[in-house]
Order: C-alpha cells, then sequence, then structure tokens
C-alpha cells in the first residue's frame, strides 16, 4: 500500500483531488471523510432544482453517464474509500492524525495521514438580526437545504416570498421560485445596485429592469432590520429601513464565508478576514497539508492581493492540482481573474474582473467604455443587441474588466471567455480591437462587438470619443434650457418624434443622413449632446461637428437602446 491520504470535505474540490491522485497512483490509500449524508453534488445547481428545471435531485448527485456518485461509486468506480456523516473534529500535525465522529453513532476514531488535504467549503453568513432563527428562513447552502425548501413549495404552502441578498443567488432563487411556482417575490439588497462588485450601474440596472419586467419586485439601498414570526413561530414579516413585506417564506443569500475553523484549530496560516492561505502548488503552512476549494483565498490577477472567490469551476481545478502534487506530478494553480455569468429570466449576464468601482477602489486609475452591438450579423434573423463594457486602466490601457449582457447565452458566454483570455495575457484593449474572431453571419458580424468595444476604448483613450454617460444625461435632460444644452437626435423623424413633442426645440431631430449637410441648423452656443440608437451613429456626428469647431459635443453612450434596457422611460 502506498501513501495515506486524508480528504476532508467530499463535494467538490476532495472528489476531484482523490480521483486525480488514484488515477495517478492507484497505489495511495485515499479517505473522504464528508459530514453529510451526500456527496459530490453539483451545489451550482440547485437554483435549477428548486426551479424543477431539473426535477430530481438525483441529477445533481449523477455522473454524465447517469451513475450516483455515492459511496459505491467511489469505492467500486475510483477506488476511493468515503466516510459520510463523519466530522472531522481535530488534526493533530505532529502525530499526522485526524480526530474524527461519526454523527449517527457518536462513535470517535483517528485518520493517520501521509497527507491531508482540506476541502471543507464555505459556511452560508445569516444576517445578525431578530427573527432570523425563526421557521421557513432558509439559506441555500447544500442539498438537505433545496430539499426542504422545495418540499414547502411544492406543497403549496408558499404564495409569498422575500429574498434577502440581490447577488447571484439571490436573483437565480428569485426566477426559480417566482416563473416555475409563481409565487410572489421581492428581492432586497442593501447596497445601491444589484450584483454589486460583479456589475457597475448600467448593467446592475438592466438586471434589475428584467427582474422588473417579470413581476419580480426589488429594493436596494434597503437595510433587512428585523423579522417577524406568527404564533407558530413561522416567519410572517420583513422589516426594512423603508417597508414592511408581509411574506410566508425567507432565503437568505447574503454571501458565504470560508469553512476555516479545522484549519484556525491546527494552527495553519489564515488571512486576516479568514479563508486558508496558500501556496502556488495550494500547499498550506504545513507542507503536509494541502487545501483547495471555498475555503482558500485565491490571488488576484489583477491587483495581486489575496481574495476571496467562492466558484464551483475553482474548486473542481484546485482538486485536479491538488491531486497532481499529491502524486508527485506538480503543478501550478495561477492567479485568478474571476469570471461569472448567470440567466436572468430571458437575458444573460456576465462578467470578469474588477468592475470600476473596485478598480477605483484599489487606487488603479481606471475609466469603462460600454457599447451596444449586434451578435450576430446585422441581417441575420436571430441577432440580438450586445451590451459590452471594458473596463481599462487609463495610462497603460491594460483590461481590467468586462462586463455583458444580451439575449443569446452563447453569445455573452464565448465573448466572455475570449476577454478573460486576455486578461490573463495581460492584453490592453489594443488587442481586443484586432481580436481574431471566427465569423460566420449566424454566429458573429464581420467587424464582431468585441473588436468595435476595442475601437471604442481605444478611442477614448487616444482622446477621440467623448461621452456622456446615463446617470448624467439623466440628470441634463430634467432642464436642458438651464444647462444650456440640446439633443442632436440623429435616428429617423418618426422615431424622434415622441421626444420633439416633448422636449421641443431642445431635441433637435436631424436624421444621420442629412446632418452634413444641415451643418449650419446646429447651434454653435450651446453642449450638443449626440443621441441614436446605440451610440455608433452619434459618435460619428460628435467627431463631424468636431471638425467643424464645435468643441462642447458629447455623445450618450449606448444610445435609447441601453436606456430602454435599463427599464427608464423618458417619453
Amino acid at each position: 500500500m502506498g501513501q495515506k491520504v486524508v480528504i476532508i470535505g467530499g463535494v467538490a474540490a476532495g472528489p476531484k483531488a482523490a480521483c486525480r491522485l488514484k488515477r495517478l497512483d492507484p497505489s495511495a490509500d485515499a479517505i473522504i471523510v464528508e459530514q453529510d449524508r451526500f456527496i459530490s453534488y453539483g451545489g451550482c445547481g440547485i437554483p435549477f432544482y428548486i426551479s424543477d428545471d431539473i426535477p430530481n435531485e438525483k441529477e445533481l448527485m449523477s455522473t454524465s453517464f447517469h451513475v450516483i456518485r455515492d459511496e459505491k461509486f467511489f469505492l467500486e468506480g475510483k477506488g476511493v474509500k468515503v466516510l459520510t456523516r463523519t466530522r472531522a473534529l481535530n488534526i493533530n500535525r505532529s502525530e499526522k492524525k485526524v480526530e474524527i465522529e461519526n454523527l449517527d453513532t457518536g462513535e470517535k476514531d483517528f485518520l493517520e495521514y501521509d497527507k491531508l488535504v482540506l476541502a471543507t467549503g464555505s459556511i452560508p453568513n445569516v444576517l445578525p438580526i431578530p427573527g432570523s432563527d425563526l421557521g421557513n428562513v432558509f439559506t441555500v447552502s447544500n442539498i438537505n437545504s433545496a430539499l426542504k425548501l422545495k418540499s414547502m413549495i411544492t406543497r403549496g404552502k408558499v404564495e409569498k416570498a422575500v429574498i434577502i441578498g440581490g447577488g447571484a443567488i439571490g436573483i437565480e432563487m428569485a426566477e426559480a421560485i417566482s416563473d416555475m411556482w409563481e409565487i410572489d417575490t421581492t428581492i432586497v439588497e442593501y447596497m445601491d445596485h444589484l450584483l454589486p462588485f460583479m456589475f457597475d450601474y448600467n448593467f446592475a440596472q438592466m438586471v434589475k429592469a428584467e427582474l422588473e419586467k417579470n413581476d419580480v419586485k426589488v429594493y436596494v439601498g434597503e437595510r433587512v432590520e428585523s423579522l417577524e414570526g406568527d404564533s407558530q413561530g413561522n416567519v410572517r414579516k420583513v422589516i426594512t429601513n423603508n417597508r414592511t413585506l408581509d411574506t410566508d417564506l425567507v432565503i437568505m443569500c447574503v454571501g458565504v464565508r470560508p469553512n476555516d475553523e479545522l484549519a484556525k484549530k491546527a494552527g495553519l496560516a489564515v488571512g486576516d478576514k479568514g479563508g486558508i492561505l496558500v501556496d502556488k502548488h495550494l500547499c498550506t503552512s504545513d507542507p503536509s497539508i494541502y487545501a483547495g476549494g471555498d475555503c482558500i483565498l485565491n490571488t488576484n490577477l489583477l491587483t495581486g492581493k489575496r481574495m476571496y472567490l467562492p466558484l464551483g469551476s475553482l474548486a473542481n481545478r484546485h482538486g485536479r492540482v491538488i491531486g497532481s502534487n499529491l502524486a508527485g506530478k506538480p503543478e501550478t494553480f495561477d492567479e485568478v481573474v474571476g469570471s461569472f455569468i448567470i440567466k436572468v429570466f430571458d437575458i444573460c449576464a456576465g462578467s470578469a474582473g474588477l468592475s470600476l468601482e473596485s478598480a477605483l477602489t484599489e487606487r488603479i486609475n481606471a475609466d469603462r467604455v460600454l457599447t451596444v452591438g449586434y451578435d450576430r450579423a446585422h441581417y441575420y434573423p436571430t441577432r440580438s443587441l450586445l451590451y459590452l463594457q471594458l473596463v481599462v486602466d487609463k495610462q497603460t490601457r491594460r483590461i481590467l474588466g468586462f462586463q455583458a449582457i444580451g439575449d443569446n447565452n452563447d453569445a455573452v458566454s464565448v465573448r466572455l471567455d475570449s476577454i478573460v483570455a486576455l486578461m490573463q495575457g495581460n492584453f490592453t484593449v489594443d488587442k481586443v480591437s484586432n481580436l481574431e474572431i471566427a465569423y460566420s453571419p449566424p454566429y458573429a458580424s464581420a467587424m464582431d462587438s468585441l473588436n468595435a468595444l476595442g475601437n471604442t476604448a481605444a478611442n477614448f483613450l487616444d482622446g477621440l470619443y467623448k461621452r456622456m454617460e446615463v446617470k448624467e444625461f439623466l440628470d441634463i435632460i430634467g432642464d436642458l434650457k438651464k444647462h444650456n444644452a440640446i439633443i442632436l437626435d440623429s435616428n429617423a423623424e418618426i422615431a424622434a418624434k415622441p421626444y420633439v413633442e416633448k422636449f421641443g426645440d431642445s431635441w433637435l431631430n436631424i436624421p444621420y443622413m442629412d446632418v452634413r449637410r444641415n451643418i449650419e441648423k446646429i447651434p454653435r452656443d450651446k453642449k450638443i449632446i449626440t443621441i441614436c440608437d446605440s451610440g455608433i451613429r452619434s459618435y460619428e456626428i460628435q467627431l463631424l461637428l468636431n471638425s467643424h469647431g464645435y468643441e462642447d459635443v458629447i455623445c450618450l453612450e449606448g444610445g435609447l437602446n441601453l436606456i430602454n434596457k435599463m427599464g427608464i422611460k423618458i417619453v
């Protein structure tokens, strides 16, 4: 028998490390210790199980060839022993022993190891507010909580639900319970917009508009102060600083924290705010102990700082690297960019790297550029608009972040992954301009929207493109005369008519094809805000006016398409 390897944690990183080890070193003795009865399941699929897109929870625990990943599967198929319903209590590093307890019998024992792997995952946060311990208050942390939640919903026990937290899980759960089960659903988010730290305002507002279009109520910038229950001890009201919400169910989606208590007790190095510290080989401060998954801190490629990034995709890649190192095949895990994608009813939203807010917090001289264009050739029947943004370092032109929203999920994901690859190589916006994109009308434009985004970013950094943000635009149109400004609308007359009727001579409509021969109609003593559907024609007109001596000309980014996608009604 070869080396003894004990792995604590049996969901993602742990099983991956064990299986990789056994493939490379069949003589190794690998044992997984897991306190739950379920192992190796797709936790990220829980919202889709709740929504009934995945009707049977066993699908989350099955292989691609429909075999349940249970103790028998791992022992007979992988040669890995799994102890479920078993909790690791302590690590004796000097004697290389792990104290364990059988949660069904209370029996305690020790496991000896040559190498130890910590894959202890994360712990869901629970708000420290009155009523958080009431009945029917859930966190979406594991299969057990998912089973209880779905049972309650399918028995018709829920008419109204409040989700606390507007991050990814909160949004996915909102869709899951409101769409399939027609539950009156409300999201309450403490920050001033949804998906904070992943999206900037414009993109978060588009997600909010999509939720509200599908009858999910969203309140941002609100603090939940307490929960109130009925005589049976079940939650019935959510009290915020602004309102009281009646409810039958509360789902807390307020983030997770690394489950690092076992590591702390063993004296392993952890971060100031938690999370096990590892090196490039995912080895802890003890050379005999590795760690991976949601319990560790990764290193951010863009800032060089440690960061907490609990993602199933990372956990699986961690597991493979750990398994290789355990088997004597040295491998390293690189710094991470941090990529994210989510389905929100009929749109897909994704991001990578830093938001502008995050970049500025890091004291980087950063800015952002947003474009709107088609995801396929403009004449192809299934083409749809893509809303794309780059966050860039104004000094080095380096790509710092990317955000995207579109109706076709493949269009978002392929461009997101392309930008992540460029970010991993520390490339600049100029590389985006010339990025080679496979072209065919059903899949892309000859000049892809991603190339156009790179071109726009380069024009912005070179001082050619002068843009106005949506927030500033909305402030100005409230009183254009006060700001001595007019809107120059290059859309067709029929499209511009409602705006002209509302804003009068402050909204000047000259269709794109007529601008060159009507420049004398454009006043020189006012601020000119050029506008079109997407921002492309209005940028050209901005340059044209600049060439004719107009100095105070600025282009509305994203045009009316962006404003409409954000759910903002001007007329």
